[in-house]
């Protein structure tokens, strides 16, 4: 599976999906699945959070390890994908529809992508 060219990468192998209205949606990228294995555990940063860039904001927990999710702007906690708290393994299946989560970036905030 290629990495979709609509999508902004940082490097710490989040995906990041510019919305229509100026939100962002983050998820994990195929790669950073690939390495973890089969997921187990999500935890995601609670809606109203107001993050700042590269904030550790979320994990994801694997059979193999844990990994750190970080905020890829300074902004406000939207929304979480509340289908990966009991099926985390879409992640696995399609990491580029199984989004973590979404943020309102601030005003001045510039992504931390390529």
């Amino acid at each position: 599976m290629s990495n979709p060219a609509d999508l902004k990468y940082t490097a710490s192998h989040e995906w990041v999906k510019t919305e229509a209205d100026g939100s962002i949606t983050v998820g994990i990228t195929q790669h950073a699945q690939e390495l973890l294995g089969d997921m187990v555990f999500v935890e995601s940063p609670e809606v109203g959070r107001k993050l700042k860039a590269k904030e550790e904001c979320a994990v994801v927990e694997s059979v193999k390890a844990a990994a750190d999710i970080y905020a890829p702007v300074a902004g406000v906690v939207t929304a979480f994908n509340e289908e990966l708290t009991s099926e985390p393994e879409k992640i696995n299946a399609d990491p580029y529809s199984a989004w973590l989560f979404k943020m309102k970036p601030d005003k001045s905030a510039s992504l931390l992508i390529r």
